[in-house]
């Protein structure tokens, strides 16, 4: 069934109003507008906002509404909101990982080149710019602390090694982090490697 001009249009204006409600920085894929009209018009709607320079495509299938920084110029998304857009709405969690997660947490500056996210739904990679995001499949029971400070945690001092867990980046992390939030770390305990039960325990103390 092809598209006429005149229904194009109308998906044109609605897919262009849908974006501007999700606002600047935001990052998306076809499928999400699949509910304005077919994945045919809807791929040339979006191919004549790259090309007016409304919208950029980042990579195949991922595009985004770019932020122009006053000072930086046009800002790239984080790897969070490119991953969160190729998983779509379909609850399939993410779960950064490595050097990734300890940057999140301060732990770490190292910018990683490639970005891996573990995923209960399915494995994908794409390549933005100069950094690869993935997205790798992985256990329910490597899921299960997703989308909670303790996930993060947990992968976060698995990239920097027992050793390497000094009183410095405890008290750091005890700055940042919300006792309510540290409080929280002991009802995962139990899913946490052995070796990091007492510094989940250290960090859900109250200041003194």
């Amino acid at each position: 069934m092809k598209t006429n001009r005149k229904q194009l249009n109308s998906i044109d204006s609605q897919i262009f109003r849908a974006i501007k409600i999700r606002g600047e920085g935001s990052v998306f894929v076809p499928t999400e507008f699949l509910d304005l009209g077919s994945r045919a018009a809807v791929d040339i709607v979006l191919h004549r906002l790259v090309r007016k320079g409304t919208i950029r495509r980042l990579a195949r299938g991922v595009y985004d509404f770019p932020k122009k920084h006053s000072v930086l110029g046009w800002l790239q998304p984080s790897p969070e909101k490119i991953a969160k857009a190729l998983v779509g709405r379909d609850y399939t969690r993410i779960q950064p990982t490595g050097a990734y997660a300890a940057k999140i947490l301060g732990l770490s500056e190292q910018v990683p080149a490639k970005v891996v996210f573990l995923t209960d739904g399915p494995s994908r990679t794409v390549k933005i710019g100069l950094t690869t995001i993935q997205l790798r499949r992985t256990t329910a029971k490597n899921m299960a602390m997703a989308d909670r400070l303790s996930g993060l945690l947990v992968q976060a001092l698995r990239e920097l090694g027992k050793e390497n867990v000094t009183t410095e980046r405890l008290e750091h992390l005890k700055r940042i982090l919300p006792v309510d939030k540290r409080r929280e770390l002991l009802k995962d305990i139990r899913l946490a490697p052995e070796w990091m039960h007492p510094i989940f325990r250290k960090l859900a103390e109250e200041d003194v």
